[in-house]
């Protein structure tokens, strides 16, 4: 039966020691996956056989800072693990402003959504030449929904 063991990286090094792991653990086996979390620092899941391959996979692997002793219950890593898509009010169509970033304080039409990264592609509506433009949901406000469109047209 498979356990779920944590390794402690140096921050911002997450991907480097993932490929590492992987490389690792593809020679030696004894581990089944590899998990790094959006949002979650310094940490990397692994889901193991027992300790002692992760301690094999995880020798001499730069960055790598330690292996916290005992297997995590899966209900303590869940909420980082499993997708649960946020209920989010925008809709292909809708006019929106741009409250973040560069293009902050401009108008623009959605074109498409990426719920599980939590992106919007935009078009904006002053633009020359339409450009899509991915940003994330939390910089972007509705001012104009596609409903309301359509029933002005009618």
């Amino acid at each position: 039966m498979s356990e779920l063991f944590i390794i402690r990286t140096a921050i911002g090094r997450e991907a480097q020691v993932m490929d590492f792991l992987a490389s690792n653990s593809k020679k030696m086996g004894g581990v089944f996956s590899l998990i790094h979390p959006h949002g979650v620092s310094g940490y990397i899941f692994v889901e193991a056989d027992g300790d002692t391959s992760v301690k094999h996979v995880a020798h001499r692997v730069p960055y790598v800072r330690g292996i916290l002793r005992k297997p995590v219950p899966y209900s303590e890593v869940e909420h980082w693990i499993e997708f649960k898509p946020e209920s989010i009010n925008i809709h292909v169509g809708d006019i929106v402003s741009v409250v973040a970033g560069p293009f902050k304080g401009e108008r623009a039409k959605v074109t498409r959504l990426n719920l599980q990264k939590s992106e919007v592609i935009l078009e904006l509506l002053e633009a020359a030449v339409p450009i899509p433009i991915t940003i994330n949901v939390d910089s972007v406000r509705v001012i104009g929904k596609k409903e309301q469109e359509d029933d002005e047209k009618e």
